[in-house]
């Protein structure tokens, strides 16, 4: 197959997800392989009243300065992974030069919040009592917007939406932004901060989720037998990006290569997978073919596994069909919840510490694989194996299907 491209590198990663707020809290969430699943006084009296949130972390605080005021929160909390992921980097705004710095960030409702907010006041008291940064502040590219003016980065800036894989569309397109010419850095990932009473309910009516009241803890469970449906999350990933010759070059730590990524699109529903999974699989190989790797070679993968009857089944089809050599398989979704548009990114800053600490975290809530799913998925407790090249699955409604190929440097 050739001799995988070590053009692109992974120098820097930052988190703020439900299961901690920086990467080693984050990390050490995931491993417990634990649900961060609670109940949620703003959802109490719906039909589903629990969901996956960032707890313990003050964001106004933690972005701090005068402009906070004017930000939404999925936009805040992509601020905060933005700054940890360039300071891993060992980069800074003072020291480069931003007309080379994209910024790419994926978005899926934006600031849905502000919006029912501002549409109750209009009911309740009129249009003057809009506020006049509503749009500023709900439109889904407001985060890469506020990135780019942080980080003072004036190349290309972007805000892919492709739903649930749009921080991973993110990251492949960040790729291609260094591979053609056109940046020397790229900040790429994504943010979602829908946990609204409106947005739980419309999800919950279109069956997407569990439904496990009595048991919020329990209630994601990828891949297993009785999964019923996913847990809404919020949350953002950003990694930085830069071509590995350049990275080295400055003293930077590669931390990983993405050496593919691949692209495809179902053209199948507008919420369910195409079944087969073939799709799916379509960016899978793209993803391999770009990083000159045998499917056999890849030793770990990192599921989309949102817990969905649909999902899990479709992807354990692809898995078995593309991977029968049976490599170890999570999914950070049973811990984390569904966070939408920030998942793809998330995950891929899990794969990215599975190739560096050779651990594969277990699969939160999995006791028993349904009859006829042949997965090596990891349970209970963390696994210890040493991976050499994994690739991570997103996959969103629309039919996008995004795949990553990481190799452990």
């Amino acid at each position: 197959m050739g001799h995988a491209d070590t053009g692109v590198a992974v120098t820097g990663v930052g988190v703020v997800t439900p299961a901690g707020a920086d990467e080693h809290t984050f990390w050490a969430g995931l491993c417990a392989g634990r649900s961060v699943a609670r109940r949620c006084d703003e959802l109490a009296g719906l039909p589903v009243d629990f969901a996956c949130p960032v707890d313990g972390l003050d964001l106004d605080t933690a972005v701090g300065g005068r402009s906070v005021w004017r930000m939404a929160r999925f936009v805040k909390l992509a601020l905060i992974a933005a700054r940890q992921a360039v300071a891993d980097a060992g980069l800074s705004p003072d020291d480069w030069d931003g007309t080379r710095v994209g910024v790419v960030l994926g978005v899926g409702v934006g600031g849905v919040s502000l919006l029912v907010d501002n549409l109750r006041k209009l009911d309740e008291e009129g249009p003057e009592t809009v506020s006049p940064l509503l749009v500023p502040m709900m439109i889904p590219n407001a985060a890469a917007g506020e990135l780019a003016i942080a980080l003072r980065a004036h190349g290309p800036s972007l805000a892919p939406a492709t739903a649930c894989a749009s921080g991973a569309t993110a990251i492949a397109v960040g790729r291609d932004l260094l591979t053609s010419g056109r940046c020397d850095a790229v900040v790429a990932g994504g943010a979602e901060a829908a946990l609204t009473p409106l947005v739980v309910s419309a999800f919950a009516k279109l069956g997407a989720l569990s439904t496990r009241t009595c048991d919020p803890a329990g209630a994601s469970r990828p891949f297993a037998a009785d999964r019923d449906g996913f847990v809404l999350g919020e949350g953002a990933a950003v990694v930085v990006l830069e071509r590995t010759a350049d990275a080295l070059a400055r003293g930077g730590r590669p931390r990983a290569l993405l050496a593919g990524a691949g692209f495809s699109t179902d053209g199948h529903h507008p919420t369910a997978p195409a079944p087969d999974g073939h799709g799916a699989q379509w960016a899978v190989e793209a993803a391999l073919h770009q990083a000159g790797w045998a499917p056999g070679e890849v030793g770990h993968i990192n599921a989309h596994g949102t817990s969905t009857p649909l999902n899990d089944a479709m992807e354990t089809a692809l898995i078995s069909r593309l991977f029968p050599h049976r490599p170890s398989v999570t999914a950070p979704k049973g811990v984390l919840g569904h966070t939408l548009a920030a998942a793809g990114a998330i995950e891929a800053v899990a794969t990215v510490l599975t190739l560096e600490q050779g651990i594969v975290p277990p699969i939160a809530n999995l006791d028993a694989l349904p009859d006829g799913f042949e997965l090596d998925c990891v349970t209970k407790a963390p696994r210890h194996q040493p991976v050499e090249r994994a690739v991570s699955h997103s996959f969103g409604f629309g039919g996008h299907n995004v795949a990553l190929a990481f190799a452990r440097v």
